[in-house]
């Protein structure tokens, strides 16, 4: 049986650039480093590896999904640290969500489940409207 993923494996052109990116988003080196050919970073229970191809061209593949408390928190936080993040929307499927992508063009979406127990936005961080 599967339980889970374990990792996710991103080549990527330039290593310290992109462990840098990584750190921003709240990732920690648990292996290699920015002058490494392979990184593995950790953020709660995900885990990244990059893999250094500098003739990597950055074509769509796919997105990465992270799993996060609040999507809006963390929309904001990647604005302040000078991202450009897509806007927070919610989605059919019960998820509030925004995506920004790397600096090798992978595509990162940072999800949150939407459900009774979750009011929308608006009310989560204005009150609730009149």
């Amino acid at each position: 049986m599967i339980v889970n993923i374990s990792a996710l494996t991103l080549a990527v052109r330039d290593m310290a650039r992109s462990v840098a990116f990584y750190q921003r988003l709240g990732f920690a080196v648990v292996y290699g480093g920015s002058r490494s050919g392979f990184t593995s970073l950790r953020a709660g229970d995900a885990l990244v590896n990059l893999a250094a191809s500098p003739s990597y061209r950055g074509e769509w593949w796919g997105r990465v999904i992270f799993r996060v408390d609040d999507a809006d928190a963390y929309y904001r936080n990647f604005v302040v640290a000078g991202m450009a993040p897509e806007e927070p929307r919610d989605a059919s499927w019960g998820e509030r969500f925004f995506h920004l992508c790397d600096p090798d063009g992978h595509e990162l979406s940072f999800a949150e489940p939407l459900g009774p127990d979750k009011p929308p936005p608006c009310a989560r961080h204005y009150g609730d409207p009149p």
